[in-house]
């Protein structure tokens, strides 16, 4: 059996399953790459297998790398709004020969692993000034309010 091309997985892929842009696979890609890297330096060992959550935390990390506070944008364009929707593209992957798995993979893997606004939003968002108090001096001059 001849192994099929990336361009040609995605052309099967986007055929019967269009939620999802096909850069969205090509970063899923990118991003598989980036987190056995990443798991390499940290574990000094050549990774075999990447598990569910473990890709969702390289793909929250290259993804803030790549697109900043852009992520959202750049998801939402492609139609990734959840943990579960990078769970698809990984079994649509998976699917196509793509990706591999284990007997252990399933996608429940990527069910509620992060909240998209925790992951992608917060980190950008301006910090909110503590509320000051006014000196005593100055709360002490504030005159009485009446009830009438």
């Amino acid at each position: 059996m001849q192994k099929i091309g990336f361009a040609e997985a995605l052309d099967s892929i986007l055929a019967s399953d269009p939620r999802y842009g096909r850069d969205a696979y090509v970063f899923l890609r990118d991003a598989l790459d980036f987190t056995t890297k990443q798991q390499k330096k940290i574990k000094g060992v050549s990774v075999r297998h990447v598990t569910g959550p473990e890709l969702l935390d390289g793909v929250r990390r290259y993804a803030l790398k790549e697109f900043g506070p852009m992520v959202t944008t750049v998801f939402d364009n492609w139609g990734i709004h959840s943990c579960e929707d990078i769970g698809r593209i990984v079994f649509n992957l998976i699917g196509a020969g793509v990706f591999g798995k284990t007997e252990e993979d399933s996608i429940e893997d990527f069910k509620n692993v992060y909240d998209f606004e925790q992951a992608f939003v917060k980190p950008f968002a301006p910090e909110k000034p503590a509320i000051a108090t006014p000196p005593a001096h100055l709360a002490a001059r504030r005159p009485a309010t009446s009830s009438k």
